[in-house]
């Protein structure tokens, strides 16, 4: 029995329910046409920077309790996350990243979906 062909637009299933890229890539890095697995944290936040090469920061918006004062505060974490060449967010996207092995000394996070682009209105 021959084995089948894996079509040339089909992506991995990341065990995550996020829509595929349209566009194939030849990365390694990649979650959904190279070989590297997402587990453990899903975060969703802004792109601030994708100056870097394959790199996008992503900020996370959230609230502190100061239970002093019984009041809220507005803080913020920057992130860096490895931006695959088939996603390939720019800045402004809202994005969600998933938690992966280590890539470098600060990336511990991949791009695999763009939820919002910069110029469209939120449904």
């Amino acid at each position: 029995m021959a084995r089948k062909k894996k079509d040339e637009g089909s992506a991995r299933n990341i065990g995550m329910k996020v829509n595929p890229p349209k566009e194939r890539c030849e990365d390694d890095l990649c979650p959904f046409h190279g070989t590297l697995p997402v587990r453990g944290k899903v975060i969703e936040g802004k792109v601030v920077s994708s100056r870097a090469l394959k790199t996008a920061i992503i900020e996370k918006q959230y609230f502190h309790l100061l239970p002093k004062f019984e009041r809220y505060e507005r803080r913020h974490s920057r992130i860096a996350a490895y931006n695959p060449e088939c996603i390939s967010a720019k800045s402004g996207d809202v994005v969600r990243i998933a938690e992966c092995r280590p890539l470098s000394k600060t990336k511990h996070f991949v791009v695999i979906e763009i939820t919002q682009r910069e110029g469209e209105k939120q449904k």
